[in-house]
């Protein structure tokens, strides 16, 4: 069996160590032929976006090769363009004042990684507004947004910090509207929705797709993806519990937040947390042979001292 993914972030890691991949990428497919070129997607933590973001990365720089064996291997044409890729947990937002110089310097890095250099004198907007302009000589870019929400969502509890930070994300997204001409996709992902007049009221040509029934299941596993390929490792878990698969699936989807995007039932279970279930599986327990910890147990007692982060739109649990 392949191994399991677990605290894997890259799809090229993925592929290259021979991990498991659950193969999403008719949903890519339909994603990046979708009518709207620039995409806005929110989910909970560890529901697999930034896998899905390196995936498209890979995707657009014609990676053919990391694709082999997967649904669109052959549905496509492998063109490459230039890949935007924009990590907000790596760039430094104590305050705004940092917050800028480091987006900045960030887009520099960016620059430089293709062999470009920018000018020093411009701020944080206008440097990513002449990197796009710079690489779209070569092909129309493509603009990859992970965590797009963190300067706010890490300030909750300071509102003056998260209103600046606000404000400086809200310039920032405007350049993917100004630069619409030199753009072939944008995508955007985190956890949290605001409405167009905080963040993106300068990119109102963003498709939010989140609750887009077309992309329920573009992330986290469906029930028949964990039968399709965790069923050996499921099988396991059922003779070790002593339950029936559907009723164990149904509550790993408890145990791990399992949530359905299009009112639908069932939904899709929590990738991460998925993994967790056969990572950690059941042993028996300390004080009894005769006696088995649940992978919940096992959960809470690695996850104690974390913090439930902030769900992103108005869901309904499959639970």
């Amino acid at each position: 069996m392949d191994r399991l993914p677990v605290g894997l972030q890259t799809f090229r890691e993925l592929v290259e160590g021979k991990y498991l991949y659950v193969d999403k990428t008719e949903g890519i497919y339909r994603l990046v032929n979708h009518d709207a070129k620039c995409c806005l997607l929110t989910r909970p933590r560890r529901f697999g976006k930034s896998v899905l973001v390196s995936t498209l990365g890979e995707l657009f720089g014609g990676k053919k090769e990391l694709f082999e064996g997967l649904w669109i291997w052959d549905k496509i044409e492998w063109n490459e363009y230039p890949v935007i890729g924009i990590d907000f947990t790596k760039v430094s937002y104590k305050t705004p004042e940092i917050f800028e110089e480091s987006l900045r310097r960030y887009i520099e890095d960016l620059a430089r990684g293709f062999g470009e250099s920018l000018d020093r004198e411009k701020d944080y907007k206008e440097a990513f507004l002449e990197l796009i302009g710079i690489l779209s000589r070569r092909e129309r870019v493509v603009i990859l947004v992970d965590e797009y929400d963190k300067p706010i969502i890490d300030h909750v509890e300071e509102p003056d910090i998260a209103r600046q930070n606000r404000d400086i994300l809200r310039e920032f997204y405007s350049v993917i509207k100004a630069a619409d001409r030199q753009i072939k996709f944008a995508f955007l992902t985190g956890v949290s929705k605001f409405s167009r007049v905080s963040v993106f009221s300068g990119l109102n040509n963003l498709d939010d797709i989140t609750l887009d029934r077309n992309f329920a299941t573009l992330l986290g596993y469906t029930d028949e993806e964990m039968q399709r390929y965790f069923g050996a490792r499921l099988a396991s878990l059922e003779r070790a519990l002593g339950i029936r698969a559907d009723v164990l699936l149904q509550k790993v989807k408890a145990w791990y937040n399992g949530y359905s995007w299009d009112g639908e039932l069932p939904g899709a279970h929590n990738a991460g947390g998925a993994s967790i279930v056969f990572w950690k599986p059941a042993k028996r327990s300390s004080s009894s042979s005769s006696r088995w910890e649940t992978p919940r147990k096992l959960w809470l007692k690695s996850t104690k001292k974390s913090t439930t982060s902030p769900t992103c739109a108005k869901t309904r649990r499959s639970s």
